[in-house]
């Protein structure tokens, strides 16, 4: 079983929600951080929660990885602070709820280059190093909207069906290489995904990130592609996705979301 005791993890997206709690559950069970996230205010009271309460060293480092060159800047700062990640977890991510083509577009691209892009090079960078040491591993947090088009988010769902088949083609690659990569695909989880929105979750239906990030790393440690860290009801939603017909399970979300009224949601002021 792997040993998360003593490495180093990287954590982007740390600042709050799910991010934070893989931060937390990571230094329990003994990694040393890294954690990362647009601003660092957060990150710095968190970082210095984790030094007290569990005796692991805790960096942190301000990075917006929806910028062009904000991958190659976290990469840089790492190496200059003479760090070896022996953990990426790349949580960071963001989303949009609405009709596609009535929301401002930025939102999307913002999606895409975080969730996408950003993504796909901190892999790359990292895991090239890893891959060079024969040694390392990469959580790619996706989600089970992976699994089917979602309307009224349909960008988000879009990126995480990217997450999904990238990180399942580059485990792949990597079998045997001594480099472990793995998909994480959360349910619905208690992470304020919609605030600023009037679209809200239903408490009843989500899961906290706490259980989602024990989950995870405890798949992990077993040597698991794929994580399914929710309620069991959403992993069987995945399974049913992919046995009905692409409309028929398209009809099914649309319907779903506009019932939490995702097809009306507006930004609140």
């Amino acid at each position: 079983m792997y040993s998360f005791a003593g490495i180093t993890a990287l954590v982007t997206g740390a600042s709050k929600g799910l991010g934070r709690a893989y931060a937390r559950e990571l230094a329990r069970r003994g990694a040393h951080l890294v954690l990362v996230a647009r601003t660092t205010t957060a990150l710095e009271d968190l970082a210095a929660e984790v030094r007290a309460e569990y005796g692991v060293t805790a960096e942190v480092i301000g990075a917006d990885l929806a910028d062009p060159a904000g991958p190659e800047t976290l990469v840089r700062a790492v190496a200059d602070r003479g760090l070896r990640i022996d953990l990426l977890v790349n949580n960071a991510g963001s989303g949009a709820a609405g009709r596609f083509l009535e929301r401002p577009f930025g939102q999307s691209t913002r999606s895409v280059a975080l969730n996408v892009g950003a993504l796909m090079e901190l892999t790359y960078l990292f895991g090239r190093e890893m891959a060079a040491r024969g040694a390392g591993g990469i959580i790619n947090v996706g989600s089970t909207a992976a699994f089917q088009p979602m309307p009224y988010q349909a960008s988000y769902a879009a990126t995480k069906a990217f997450v999904l088949s990238f990180t399942e083609a580059v485990a792949e690659e990597q079998r045997g290489t001594g480099v472990r990569v793995m998909a994480a695909h959360p349910g619905a989880t208690d992470t304020g995904f919609f605030d600023g929105t009037t679209a809200t979750m239903d408490p009843r239906a989500t899961d906290s990130p706490e259980s989602v990030a024990v989950r995870t790393l405890d798949d992990f440690a077993r040597g698991r592609v794929a994580s399914y860290p929710g309620r069991p009801a959403n992993r069987w939603a995945t399974l049913v996705a992919r046995v009905l017909p692409r409309r028929a399970v398209t009809g099914a979300v649309a319907a779903l979301n506009r019932k939490l009224g995702l097809d009306a949601v507006t930004d609140l002021p």
